[in-house]
Order: structure tokens, then sequence, then C-alpha cells
């Protein structure tokens, strides 16, 4: 009972030392947001979790001299009231914008941290802003381990693509735009560029660097020393062509006032402001998020040979727990016991994300984590989803199934089988020419909506290669308008959450594939979907067939990884 107390008692302490240096500092205010410097996904340090415990992907705190605030999106307002409520007034991040909460006041920021989009977008209308150079988390909690592992090449064979030839694509461009410098400031898209990969993240093979490239050809890797050995024994960059973070200043203000184009998404404050002082500067999206989202032949076949491995592990692991594990199990367990079934394969490297195991309404909490500490005990009348992925060599899998245990009800069946049918509606869009994330999000919502019910999250986001699970510019969403292009690869997880109660999701990864004239979707996972959860007379001919088709593929492709006790449950689905 005591250890609830002491972990609201720390984060109070926390927040009163951030307080303490208001008054020093001049400032009303301090923000607080998920991303730290190279605005990763997985944050590290988490900055946002040490002063608010709240263990969501995306967040934002603000610190006032009284009042504390945490704004979150529509998927974690459960997981923040939960998790931060007891610190925190928890407010949806629409409210931002034109916010009154903290009207003319003076609010600090780490501008390593933060765009000067964010900034204008959120707080600058009502408020002023002062830089403080020195993170005030990092001030009262110091205990941050940096991974020292240097970075690493990938062959022009596993991505189908040579750096020298993506270099000179980007050099072309800027001899386009009339620009002499590019400034890479997203780690993922220097992964991508160079072909290389690191060990810096939790869930993803992105190295923490940055890059700047001219228009001819030659590239500047912003990056700690220690960890770029490899790539110069590789002859893949030169020891000149190495900038330290700190020298960084030293480098630029050596160059003549040219101009440089910066992507202010992704490009901090703090990059901003130096690259002023020395360049011209052109504010536009990096053109390496469009190149990188269109797949090579060569990564494409590479994700499908992944998702076969994966899809074998994630059949054992459904057959395990809906056939042979006869003991009440909690979350963790779970998840755990998910984890082994992949471990069994040698490419297997680790989780894509953190494993969302929720039984009964912790199913509704979009991005739930069960803890060894914080774990429900799946009940047998509860539905259980599951959403994972993994990291495998070479190749990234984000998959979601919700499982049951027991006769389920009419209820539950008809809204498990409106989700499917949005998932199917998807998958067989017909991709017409100028066909966007925007018109496929209708297709997905249509079933649920007839009956008055929605999901609050987008139904797809593009996917990387051996990289980030999540990356865009594409996504299937209310309010994506890029174009689907062959290569694409994007996920498709419409849903359907009753708080309190139960959690529906079946997600599927999809690529996007053409065949003289025609463009379609090709799925690339491949895992049973629950057939004691499908209401049959709601299908269409056309879905039943679909089905069919699906799980025949599934069988084939995933026969020859299972004992025979699996081989006949999955042909059940048949």
């Amino acid at each position: 009972m005591d250890k609830i107390p002491k972990k609201i008692k720390m984060i109070k302490n926390r927040i009163n030392n951030i307080r303490k240096s208001f008054s020093s500092l001049n400032i009303d205010g301090y923000i607080i947001p998920k991303s730290d410097e190279f605005f990763s996904e997985y944050s590290k340090p988490d900055r946002l979790k040490i002063i608010s415990n709240f263990s969501g992907s995306a967040g934002l705190a603000v610190i006032l001299r009284k009042k504390n605030y945490l704004f979150v999106d529509g998927r974690y307002t459960i997981q923040a009231y939960l998790e931060s409520g007891k610190n925190f007034k928890i407010r949806k991040y629409q409210e931002i914008i034109n916010c009154k909460l903290f009207k003319n006041l003076k609010l600090g920021i780490d501008p390593k941290v933060f765009t000067s989009i964010q900034i204008k977008k959120f707080f600058l209308k009502n408020n002023k802003i002062k830089e403080v150079k020195k993170n005030l988390v990092d001030k009262i909690h110091k205990n941050f381990s940096s991974q020292e592992k240097p970075f690493f090449s990938i062959s022009k064979e596993i991505v189908g693509e040579s750096h020298l030839k993506k270099i000179n694509k980007i050099s072309n461009y800027l001899k386009k735009e009339k620009s002499n410098y590019l400034f890479v400031s997203a780690p993922e898209n220097v992964a991508w560029l160079l072909n290389i990969r690191g060990f810096d993240n939790p869930n993803s093979p992105i190295p923490n660097c940055r890059l700047l490239i001219n228009d001819k050809k030659k590239i500047y890797l912003i990056a700690d020393n220690k960890k770029t050995s490899k790539l110069i024994k590789e002859k893949k960059i030169s020891k000149k062509q190495i900038i330290e973070p700190k020298e960084l200043e030293l480098f630029v203000a050596k160059q003549k006032k040219e101009r440089i184009i910066v992507d202010n998404n992704t490009c901090s404050l703090h990059f901003e402001n130096l690259f002023k002082k020395y360049f011209l500067i052109s504010k536009k999206e990096d053109p390496i998020y469009y190149l990188k989202s269109i797949k090579t032949e060569k990564e494409i076949k590479n994700m499908i040979d992944c998702h076969i491995l994966d899809g074998a592990a994630l059949t054992k692991f459904l057959y395990w727990m809906k056939e042979v594990n006869k003991k009440e199990i909690t979350e963790f367990d779970a998840q755990n016991k998910l984890e082994a079934f992949r471990k069994l394969n040698d490419k297997y490297m680790f989780p894509s994300f953190n494993t969302i195991a929720g039984s009964g309404e912790n199913g509704a909490i979009v991005h739930y984590r069960a803890t060894k500490k914080k774990s429900k005990k799946i009940k047998k009348k509860d539905l259980f989803l599951c959403d994972s992925g993994g990291q495998y060599k070479y190749g990234t899998t984000d998959v979601t199934r919700t499982i049951c245990f027991s006769k389920p009800t009419r209820y539950i069946k008809n809204i498990f089988t409106k989700v499917l049918k949005g998932h199917i509606a998807v998958t067989t869009t017909n991709l017409k020419k100028n066909y966007t994330g925007r018109l496929i999000d209708v297709r997905a919502r249509k079933y649920l909506k007839q009956v008055g019910l929605d999901y609050e999250h987008g139904t797809g986001h593009g996917v990387g290669f051996y990289s980030n699970v999540h990356e865009g510019p594409q996504a299937i969403s209310k309010y994506n308008n890029v174009r689907m292009q062959k290569g694409m690869i994007i996920s498709n997880e419409p849903g359907y959450y009753k708080k309190g109660s139960f959690g529906i999701r079946i997600e599927n990864l999809i690529y996007i594939k053409r065949i003289k004239k025609n463009i379609f979707f090709e799925n690339l996972t491949l895992a049973p979907i629950d057939k004691d959860l499908i209401n049959k007379e709601q299908l269409s001919k056309e879905e039943k067939n679909y089905l069919f088709r699906y799980h025949l593929n599934v069988y084939s492709k995933l026969s020859e990884f299972l004992n025979h006790k699996e081989k006949i449950w999955l042909a059940s689905f048949i």
C-alpha cells in the first residue's frame, strides 16, 4: 500500500525542485515535451516520464508555480489519468492552442527539444518564451546512461540502392532548389541516406546523428567520434567528414553566407538559431521523408521474409494462448511468452515498440503497457488485445490481434465483425490515381459509424524498413492527403474501445504493389484472425472469400514452421 504514495511524493519533489529555478531564471513556468534532442519516438532520456510518471509515446507537461498540466491526445487520456492524475491536470492537446490556462506568462523551454513550429503553434500567441540552456529535468535527475556502441553499415544488397546513388539524388535536389546545403536533422533520414544503423534507441536501430550535405555531393556527419569508427574503417566516410556536435558552430562559421534548407518540423530551435547566424535559411520538408517512404524491391522482399518469421512466432503464441495454456497468467506473462517465441529465431533482434497486452478493460487503453508490478490476470471471460512487433535482420513488424477464451456475446461479435469489415475494406481498396489516406480512412470507419461507433486514433501509419515502426509522410487518417505510391508500407488497424470494458483492434501491415496498370494493397502480416469472434452472418460473400484466401495464404507460408497440432489448428481457419 505504501508504493503508490511514495511514487506520488517522488514526482511532487521533482516538480518542486524544477520550480526552485523559476525565480533565478525569471520564468513563470517550464514546458517539458516527450521528445529528446533527436525527436525520437522512444525518447532517451524520457524526461516527461521522469517528471510526470506518464509513459505514453506522446505528451507535453507544463509546470507552473502552483499548478501542473499534462496534455495528451485521445489515445492516452485514460492512461494519463491513471499514471499522472494525482499530480497533473489532464488536458487534450487541442486545448493548448489558444490556451488561456497560462495566459500572459513567461514560459521556459530547452531549445534543443522544441522546434520553432511547435512553439509558434502552441505557446507564442498568449505567452512569452524564454530559452533555458540547461534542461531543468537534467539538473534534478542526472543518472542518464548513454549507449557507446558504434554505428554500422548495411549493404546495397540489403536495401537495393547504394548510399552514393542516394547522395547524388539529394545533391541534384539542392541544385534544383538553388540551395547549397541541406541539414538532415532527423536521424532516421541520415540512416536511410548513408545506409547505416545503430544501437542508440530502445526499439529502433536508428543511430543518433545528424548530417550536412551540399550540392557538390559532400557530406558531413554530425556525431560522436566514438560511434563512427566502423564507418571510417569501411571507408564509407573519412575522419575529416565527422563533426563532433560541440564543434558544429566552428564548422558552420567558416562557411560563406550560403543557402541552407532546414526542415523545421524536425530541426530544433537550437539548430535553427545556429544556422540563422551563418546561413540564409529556407524552411522546407526534408525530401528524404518521401524518398524513404517508397521501398525498393529488395526492401519489400526482406520485409516479406521477416513477416513470415514473425507470423510463425505469433501463430505459435495465439495457439498456445487459446488451446494449450490452462493456467491463469498475467498480461506480463503473456507478452513475455510472445517474446520467447520470437527469440526462437536468430534473426530477431528486439521489439519494435513496447508490447501492448491488455486484458478486459485494459484493452480499452490504446497504448496500455503491462509491467511486472502492474499487470492484470487474464480472465477467461475477457477479451485479450495484443499489439506487438519486432525488429529483424532485416525488417520491421507491427501486428495486433484480439482473441477470446470463452464464447463471446453477440454484442461483442457484432462489434468485432464491424471492425473486421473495415479492416477488409482498407485492404481491398481500389487504389486509383491520387488515392489518399484520408479517403481510405472513411472506408475503415464506415461499418462502425453505421451503428454510431468510432475510434479516436488514425487507421494506419507508415512503417520503416529496419527502422522506425512509425514513419511518414504516408498514413491512413482523416487528415492525410499524401498520394499512395508503389512500394509504400502502411498499417491497417481499425478498432473500437469501450472504456472500462474491452478493446478490439485488428492490425496488419500492407504494402502497395503494382502489376501492369493495377495498383493495390498486399498483406505483409501473416497470422490468423480469431474466427470465434466473427459473426459470419454480417459478412458479404466477397468478405468471406477474402478471409478464406487470407487464411489459405497464412497456412501455405507458415505451415513449415509449425508442429503437427499447430498446423491442424491453423488449417481450421481456412
